[in-house]
C-alpha cells in the first residue's frame, strides 16, 4: 500500500531509539525529523510543516507531558502519537486526556508502529472537523492564543463566535497590551476562512506619507521613486482579512480611501484611475478615543459608523484577575524551554504578587515580567526575589544598604546579557530598548 509522503516529528533523548524510528518511517514511505529534546522539537514545529507527532515521555528536563500540552495549544489540529519504555496505567490515561491519539510501548515492531501511525492520521480527520479543538482541549481555558476563562474573557469569545464564519466588519477596542491583535487572529483563524489570508497592519508604525501606499498599493510612476507596480496590504488581503491596528493614526486621506473600500467593496491604487473588486474583512482596533477624535476633526464620523458594525472591548487584566495564573503558566512554558530547556514553575507568594498587582501594561507587562524573572531566577521556581522590585518594593527606613539606580541597573543589565548568551538584540527585546541604546549603556 503507497504512503503519502509526510512529514513526522520524532522526539526521544535515545538517539539509538530516534534512528531506529526514523528507519522505520523511511521503509514506510515517510519523511521524518528529529529531536533529542523538546526545546529542539518547538523549534522545528516553528520552521517546518510537521503532520505527525511522536514524542516520548520520559526526558531530563522537559518531558513528553509538556510538550503534548505545548503542541495542544499552539498547533492544535497536530496529531500526537506517544512511546514510552515505562509504561502504567495511569501515564497512559493521563496521556489520552491531553490529547495523545494512542500510546505505544516499548519495544515495538514496524508493523505496530505502522499502525499507530496510520491511526493517528486518521484521527487528524477527525479533529480538523472542530474548529473549537483548542478550547475542547484546553477545558476551555483557551480560546485560539487567548488565554483564561474569566466571565470577562468569555463575553469577548462568545462575540468572536458569533463573527468568525461571517465578514463583518469587526472594531476591537482595549489598551495597549490586552491583547486586540489575538482578537482579530481568533476571528479570522477559529472560523471558515482560516485557510485565506490574515494580514496585520500596525499604522502607528507606518509613517503617514507612506501608509497610503503601503495599504492600497501604486502604480509605475505615480510619484519619485514608484519604478514598477505594487500591491499593497488591501490586495495581499483579498479572500481574508486585514487587520487595521492603531486606526486612529490614519491620516484623513487614508480614511477617505478606506471608506471608499467599505462602500464599494474595491479598490484603486495611487497613480491609477482603474479600480479592482475586493473581497476582504476589515478588523480594526485602536486604546484611543475615536469619538474624541471624531470631535477635533481628524477622524471621519462616517467611517467610525462602517468601522463599528461589530464592537468588541477587550478587558485590562485587571479586570481578568483569574485568568493570571493560566496566561503565568504559558509564558513560563514559552520561555523556560527557551532560555533554560526547562519547565519552569512559580511559587505561590510569587504568583500572588503578580495576581495583586495592577498592570498598567496588561498582558505585555506581565508576559514581559515573567520572561526576565525566568532569566534572573537561580533555580527552576521563580520566588519573590526574582520578581522586579517595583511589584513588591517596600522602604525599610532603617536599612541603609541602598546601591544606586546607576548600579541596580548596571547590574540588571549585565545578568540579562549574561542569561542571552551576549545576544545584544535578543537583550534590548526584554529590556524593552532599542540595539542603540543597550550599546550606549554597555559602554
Amino acid at each position: 500500500m503507497p504512503f503519502k509522503k509526510e512529514n513526522i516529528l520524532i522526539v526521544d533523548d535515545d538517539v539509538n531509539i530516534l534512528e531506529l524510528i526514523q528507519r522505520h518511517l523511511h521503509d514506510l514511505n515517510y519523511h521524518s525529523f528529529k529531536a533529542i529534546s523538546v526545546k529542539e522539537a518547538i523549534q522545528i514545529l516553528k520552521d517546518t510543516q510537521i503532520d505527525l507527532l511522536i514524542t516520548d515521555l520520559k526526558m531530563p528536563d522537559v518531558d513528553g507531558f509538556q510538550l503534548i500540552k505545548y503542541v495542544t495549544e499552539h498547533f492544535p489540529e497536530l496529531p500526537k502519537l506517544v512511546v514510552t519504555g515505562y509504561p502504567s496505567l495511569h501515564d497512559a490515561v493521563d496521556v489520552m486526556k491531553s490529547g495523545a491519539v494512542d500510546y505505544l510501548v516499548k519495544p515495538f515492531t514496524k508493523e505496530e508502529l505502522k499502525e499507530a501511525v496510520v491511526k493517528s492520521f486518521s484521527q487528524k480527520v477527525k479533529t480538523n472537523a472542530t474548529q473549537n479543538t483548542v478550547l475542547n482541549k484546553a477545558n476551555q481555558q483557551s480560546y485560539g492564543e487567548l488565554i483564561g476563562n474569566s466571565k470577562e474573557l468569555k463575553k469577548v469569545t462568545e462575540i468572536i463566535e458569533r463573527v468568525k464564519d461571517n465578514k463583518a466588519t469587526v472594531f476591537i477596542q482595549g489598551e495597549s497590551g490586552t491583547g486586540k491583535e489575538l482578537v482579530a487572529r481568533a476571528i479570522h483563524y477559529m472560523g471558515k476562512f482560516a485557510r485565506a489570508p490574515f494580514v496585520a497592519v500596525n499604522c502607528a508604525a507606518i509613517p503617514e506619507t507612506l501608509l497610503e501606499s503601503e495599504l492600497f498599493g501604486y502604480v509605475k510612476g505615480a510619484f519619485t521613486g514608484a519604478d514598477t507596480n505594487r500591491n499593497g496590504f488591501f490586495q495581499a488581503a483579498n479572500a481574508g482579512t486585514i487587520f487595521l491596528d492603531e486606526i486612529g493614526n490614519a491620516s484623513l486621506a487614508v480614511q477617505a480611501r478606506l471608506l471608499r473600500v467599505l462602500q464599494e467593496k474595491e479598490i484603486t491604487k495611487i497613480g491609477s484611475q482603474k479600480s479592482e473588486k475586493l473581497d476582504v474583512r476589515v478588523i480594526t482596533a485602536t486604546n484611543s478615543n475615536l469619538e474624541e477624535l471624531i470631535q477635533k476633526k481628524i477622524f471621519r464620523e462616517d467611517l467610525y459608523y462602517r468601522l463599528t458594525v461589530v464592537q468588541i472591548t477587550v478587558p485590562p487584566l485587571r479586570n481578568r484577575k483569574s485568568d493570571i495564573p493560566l496566561l503565568v503558566d504559558k509564558f513560563l512554558f514559552k520561555y523556560g524551554i527557551e532560555y533554560k530547556d526547562k519547565f519552569i514553575k512559580i511559587s505561590n507568594d510569587a504568583l500572588d504578587i503578580l495576581q495583586r498587582h495592577y498592570w498598567q501594561g496588561n498582558i505585555r507587562e506581565l508576559e514581559n515580567v515573567v520572561q526576565q524573572a525566568i532569566i534572573l531566577a537561580d533555580t527552576n521556581t521563580i520566588e519573590v526575589k526574582d520578581l522586579p522590585d517595583y511589584l513588591k518594593f517596600k522602604i525599610n527606613f532603617n536599612n541603609t544598604s541602598f546601591i544606586s539606580l546607576k548600579e541596580y541597573e548596571k547590574n540588571y543589565i549585565l545578568k540579562v546579557l549574561e542569561a542571552t548568551g551576549n545576544n545584544k538584540s535578543k537583550a534590548a527585546e526584554i529590556l524593552q530598548i532599542d540595539r542603540k541604546t543597550l550599546r550606549q549603556k554597555i559602554q
